[in-house]
């Protein structure tokens, strides 16, 4: 149902703008994006500025990663890369540990953060707030860059299937999270539960929260993104027959490896170069992810169709009104 909504997708987003300050540059078109960007090849995506002086050349590069777990940790984890990176641009690398998806947003909106690994569910609100372009993804060993919504519970739950959320206690993740609110607003309701009315919802903040709380059994349930159960599996954090998966979505794109749209295109292209020259399987990234061959080019249009529509019907608005809703996460 979702597939055959995108086709129309497209047209409403050219019609579409957001509230905000007249662009001083005349601009024909630029969809949902903030009025402070433009969108001529009608990619969705903020257009790199006409104008040589907008264009950025920071001689330090702030990198950032979807804060869905304790940053601190994945400080460690792209120490292999962020060499690369600075080698690969000629530029100093200083790591910026987000605590929230909002502040990422922020942080690249107002041109103190360049790249960055942006969450699912956040990223149509830093394309659109923030000028953030993706660029990547982490590909599987199959070649996909997907993930599920996995329904979980404790493993000796009388919970069996969507249907007997009705009057539980629920952990979703953030307003923002895809896996963890928007989706399965959408698609639990589809099945004639609707969180909030038949079961009470509990923000945990982050997917490690949702996951343990379920193991540790604060929580009747949670819906969680696939691929950070199976990373918290693998570390150890808990025995993955401590859980059941009682429902499992189609797969959603990963998270989304971007940069600022107003960087110099030649460090544009240096930044895209060093993502798809990394040598992964030789690194401390494949010991975390260990799913994941390397990094994979993407469309932001046809990879994010889905979510951007499931945003839409759960009344998702990318607005700095509907930015403020994401710093609880």
């Amino acid at each position: 149902m979702l597939r055959a909504k995108i086709a129309s997708l497209c047209l409403l987003a050219f019609g579409v703008g957001l509230a905000g300050p007249v662009q001083a540059q005349d601009c024909a078109n630029r969809g949902t994006l903030d009025a402070r960007y433009c969108d001529a090849n009608r990619d969705l995506l903020a257009d790199t500025p006409a104008d040589a002086a907008k264009q950025k050349d920071p001689d330090t590069l702030i990198f950032s990663y979807t804060p869905v777990e304790d940053p601190s940790v994945y400080e460690n984890v792209f120490a292999d890369f962020l060499a690369h990176l600075s080698k690969a641009t000629g530029k100093k690398i200083k790591w910026f540990g987000a605590e929230s998806y909002a502040a990422q947003v922020e942080a690249m909106r107002s041109g103190r953060l360049h790249i960055a690994g942006v969450a699912s569910g956040p990223t149509p609100f830093a394309v659109n707030l923030a000028g953030f372009v993706p660029i990547v993804a982490m590909a599987k060993k199959d070649d996909s860059i997907g993930y599920t919504l996995q329904l979980i519970v404790p493993k000796d739950s009388p919970i069996k299937s969507i249907a007997d959320l009705k009057g539980k206690r629920v952990a979703h993740v953030a307003p923002s999270s895809n896996s963890g609110d928007t989706a399965p607003r959408i698609l639990f309701k589809e099945k004639g539960v609707v969180p909030g009315k038949d079961y009470e919802v509990l923000y945990s903040g982050k997917h490690d929260n949702s996951i343990m709380g379920v193991v540790n059994k604060d929580y009747d349930a949670a819906p969680v993104a696939s691929s950070v159960v199976e990373r918290m599996a693998d570390r150890g954090m808990f025995k993955r027959d401590d859980i059941r998966i009682v429902y499992e979505s189609s797969p959603f794109p990963r998270t989304a490896f971007g940069l600022a749209h107003d960087l110099k295109p030649e460090l544009q292209a240096k930044i895209k170069q060093a993502f798809l020259s990394f040598d992964f399987l030789n690194s401390a990234l494949a010991k975390e992810f260990k799913d994941t061959k390397g990094f994979k080019e993407l469309s932001y249009k046809d990879a994010w169709g889905d979510i951007i529509l499931i945003q839409r019907d759960s009344g998702i608005t990318y607005t700095q009104d509907g930015l403020s809703k994401l710093k609880g996460d």
